[in-house]
């Protein structure tokens, strides 16, 4: 698309504080500046996101979502996104990886009005998007043969979405799962039905909040 960031433009703290955490280059930034700009006009109407969340969407939702790069290798071609809301943390991978040779993010989201807000912003951006607007069970019979990466956020327990990775037919090489303070409790929970081979990093945008 050739966007950039205006020269003039001010940025906010919350911005700034957000490229901080997770450096981005120009065309990225600018990509995430449009996706800003169409989440808080559709915000008005379709309360996409929590309303107090809103003065913070840089780093609570953008910077939030965006350090999953750090854990995507080269070789990742099909990233599927399970319940991706407003597009947290899907549609930023793809604004992150949208001029990478092969690589499609695919999205699946039943509410109709978030699937709608996501494929206006996916065409706008021009990114490597699909929009599955169906239930969860049913996007993966398709695309479970196609997964390299599978992440969710905000989505459901960890038990819960264990469960989905551990019924895939082929499972994915990986597994991106943001999760909050509760991931001690959970991983205890999720422990009593599966053998689980898991990681867990430190948010790099909340002390409170963890990804494995």
């Amino acid at each position: 698309m050739g966007l950039k960031p205006t020269e003039s433009a001010v940025k906010s703290s919350d911005q700034i504080e957000a490229l901080k955490l997770v450096p981005v280059s120009r065309e990225t930034e600018a990509r995430f500046e449009a996706y800003t700009e169409h989440l808080i006009r559709w915000q008005k109407i379709k309360n996409l996101v929590g309303p107090k969340t809103l003065s913070e969407v840089w780093t609570r939702h953008i910077a939030d979502s965006a350090q999953l790069a750090r854990f995507i290798d080269q070789n990742t071609k099909y990233l599927v996104d399970l319940g991706s809301g407003a597009g947290f943390p899907g549609l930023v991978l793809a604004c992150l990886f949208a001029d990478r040779s092969g690589f499609e993010v695919h999205l699946v989201e039943s509410n109709g009005r978030k699937a709608a807000f996501l494929r206006e912003v996916s065409r706008a951006l021009e990114l490597p998007v699909y929009v599955h607007d169906e239930r969860i069970e049913d996007a993966l019979d398709a695309l479970s043969f196609r997964i390299d990466v599978l992440t969710a956020r905000a989505l459901a327990p960890l038990s819960e979405l264990v469960a989905m990775y551990g019924s895939l037919p082929q499972q994915p090489r990986k597994a991106l799962f943001l999760k909050g303070q509760d991931i001690d409790s959970e991983l205890t929970e999720a422990a009593k039905y599966w053998n689980i081979d898991y990681e867990i990093h430190p948010s790099l945008t909340s002390e409170s909040a963890d990804h494995g």
